[in-house]
């Protein structure tokens, strides 16, 4: 089963995001999505409540939209009290041992911007992601990204949709190889 960690400050804003989840949960019916924004308003993570869902799941995406070349505040906050030792990591910490991590990120701004020579900053970026997977003895699975999806940056809402379309297929594709 598959859990997505859906971390988007504005979901009700998010044409991407919105469109990505939407698709994704209606052709997966055994998908379970935590949008931990609504579940914590106030930040204040029920760590029991999400270690159980991660157990529950083998395949666990994040999803969520680049926030200044990095993940949402709650997300972080996320990983640091829910990856805790013992259960993460630690001598008895492998709870998480052989389960996958799927980065899934929307960036408002196009690929090109993204590139230096050949190689994506967005690899860098995701690096503590990749580190703390497997560290807690995770499979990583390389990252999904969607670019040009930010309407601010001059993209058309149906453009958005029609990409979100695509980028929730690739989704379902390796939701499909992991079940």
């Amino acid at each position: 089963m598959t859990l997505m960690i859906l971390a988007h400050p504005q979901f009700e804003h998010s044409i991407a995001n919105k469109t990505i989840c939407d698709i994704v949960s209606r052709e997966e019916p055994n998908l379970e999505i935590r949008n931990i924004h609504q579940l914590y308003p106030n930040y204040q993570i029920d760590v029991k409540a999400e270690q159980t869902a991660l157990l529950a799941h083998d395949l666990v995406i994040l999803q969520y939209p680049m926030y200044w070349f990095n993940m949402p505040a709650i997300l972080k906050i996320w990983f640091d009290e829910v990856f805790t030792y013992q259960f993460a990591y630690g001598s008895k910490g492998n709870k998480l041992k052989g389960k996958y991590l799927l980065p899934s990120l929307t960036i408002g701004q196009p690929a090109v911007n993204f590139k230096e020579k050949d190689h994506f900053l967005v690899d860098d970026f995701l690096q503590p992601v990749k580190r703390s997977a497997e560290y807690a003895q995770m499979n990583y699975l390389d990252y999904i990204a969607l670019y040009g999806v930010s309407i601010v940056s001059g993209y058309p809402e149906s453009e958005i949709k029609d990409k979100a379309c695509m980028h929730a297929q690739k989704l379902l594709a390796v939701i499909q190889q992991y079940k």
